[in-house]
């Protein structure tokens, strides 16, 4: 079952990025496990038995493509090092863990996500979509939940907190870099670089990309464009973009902190 804590998702996101990079203290288990494969970065996050983030810790991939595992090997071993490092700093095995695929993928490829969790070390995993896991993150009663990744864009549509809805478009975050990249003369791995040391002056040239983003939010919900849009995801973590996209949508955006630990979060409160 999904578990719960006391604390909003603001606060919830606040404690997870204290997390980052700092010793643990001793933690209540059970503990939980999330593990986000990621485009380009792998994450993960634990949870003690109240639900509160005790590890937050990240890895460079590049093992996923739109969600897909192409490198199956590099994945494994990004994840073995979270799940070392995490037992190292916890002083305790982790032997079971949720992980999350984007929405509407074939399920041959959802399972390679298992499989490489279970390759590192893991031998029970809980598989979730990444829009259900972020919704357990922001608790949206009625409301649209867009997970903007490196790959692709994830959308529900809830209604009193249940799932009515489910839909996935490509185009995330490295097709903006590929738009930063052109426009600049950058390499992809330069504009991603760009892009968050230089937010203000990247923001001009992404605004259609981010529209095209915008889009296809739109063509996802078209039956309830009355409801408002949560962004999840480190993709859109740029000052300035939930304007464009509320303008483009003409209907209220709401941002997060940390909205990159959002998912990786509530693939950790979907854990065993």
């Amino acid at each position: 079952m999904p578990v719960t804590t006391h604390l909003e998702p603001r606060a919830l996101l606040d404690a997870a990025a204290a997390c980052a990079g700092t010793v643990p203290e001793a933690a209540a288990g059970p503990l939980r496990v999330g593990v986000d494969l990621g485009t380009a970065t792998c994450v993960l996050v634990v949870l003690d038995a109240s639900g509160a983030p005790v590890w937050v810790d990240a890895h460079p991939s590049g093992a996923l493509r739109d969600g897909v595992v192409v490198d199956f090997a590099a994945a494994v071993a990004a994840v073995r090092h979270l799940r070392t490092r995490a037992e190292e700093a916890l002083g305790v095995p982790l032997i079971c863990a949720a992980t999350a695929y984007p929405p509407c993928i074939p399920v041959r490829d959802a399972r390679a996500c298992t499989y490489v969790c279970e390759a590192a070390g893991f031998a029970e995993v809980v598989l979730v979509d990444e829009v259900t896991a972020a919704q357990r993150t922001l608790d949206v009663r009625d409301g649209v939940v867009a997970d903007v990744g490196g790959g692709s864009t994830g959308v529900g549509v809830f209604r009193d907190g249940v799932l009515a809805a489910l839909d996935d478009r490509p185009g995330g975050g490295h097709h903006l870099d590929l738009v930063l990249a052109g426009a600049l003369g950058l390499t992809v791995e330069q504009a991603e670089a760009h892009k968050r040391e230089h937010p203000a002056e990247s923001l001009p040239i992404l605004v259609p990309g981010l529209q095209r983003i915008a889009e296809s939010v739109r063509a996802m919900t078209r039956d309830v464009e009355h409801l408002p849009v949560h962004l999840a995801g480190g993709a859109l973590m740029i000052p300035g973009a939930d304007s464009v996209l509320a303008g483009w949508l003409e209907r209220p955006v709401v941002t997060y902190p940390h909205a990159l630990l959002i998912t990786p979060l509530g693939i950790a409160r979907s854990a065993p």
